[in-house]
Order: structure tokens, then sequence, then C-alpha cells
């Protein structure tokens, strides 16, 4: 008798805050969750602004009930700490997130049924899979 092994491939899918830039919050949201459908974890130069990851974590609450074998998601976010940086320093972070959004800041979404657990620290986020 052969014992078939079933393998989950993981996917990794880099999106540049560029490609994303000039999308709506809901085509912005549907993005995400196509790829993360699709057993993919997502890596978003960028940071998503707050109305949006608000209306990503209620349109996976949703969807838990109705796809199967999805279980939700898991998101984190690293950005570069310049509480510690001097008044020009803050005074140039400050300026630049205004006219082009977050984008000095790491967002990691994956599917929660692939991803144990997101550590994260100011320098660094560790990965744990399932």
């Amino acid at each position: 008798m052969k014992i078939k092994k079933l393998r989950k491939e993981l996917s990794l899918q880099v999106i540049p805050f560029s490609e994303i830039q000039n999308l709506t919050i809901s085509e912005r949201v549907k993005k995400i969750l196509n790829l993360v459908l699709g057993n993919k974890i997502v890596i978003l130069h960028g940071r998503l602004r707050p109305e949006e990851e608000a209306r990503l974590i209620e349109d996976t609450m949703a969807l838990v009930d109705h796809v199967k074998n999805f279980k939700g998601i898991e998101l984190a976010v690293i950005e570069p700490n310049v509480k510690n940086e001097g008044f020009l320093t803050k005074a140039k972070y400050g300026i630049a997130k205004r006219l082009v959004g977050d984008t000095n800041a790491l967002t990691l979404i994956g599917p929660a049924s692939i991803i144990r657990e997101i550590k994260k620290d100011p320098k660094k986020i560790e990965l744990l899979l399932k």
C-alpha cells in the first residue's frame, strides 16, 4: 500500500506599495484576501491605513464561516522607531508619510492555517509556521 503525503506548498507574494497605492480600500482588501485565500503569505512594502486594516479583518471574519478550511489571517507590521530620533528626523519622516504613505513599514499577512504565530519586536519579525 502506498501512502500519499499531502504537501502544502508555501508561497510568498511581495507587493510593492506602488502596486496598491492607487487602489480603493475595497480593491486593496480584495487583492490581499485573494492572495491569502490562495495560501500565500503576503509581504506588503508599506502599511495599510487603520480603516483598511479594520476592513480586512471584517471581511476575513465574514469569510471564515463561508470558505472551507479558512481559519482567518495573521497580520503583523514592523516599522522604524523614530521616537528616539531628533526633531529633524521625526519631521522628515512625518512629511514623507503624509506625502507618499507609510512606505517605511513592512506588513506581513498570511492564512492562520499556515502561520502558527508571528513574533515581532521593533527590528524583526519571526514567522512560526504549522
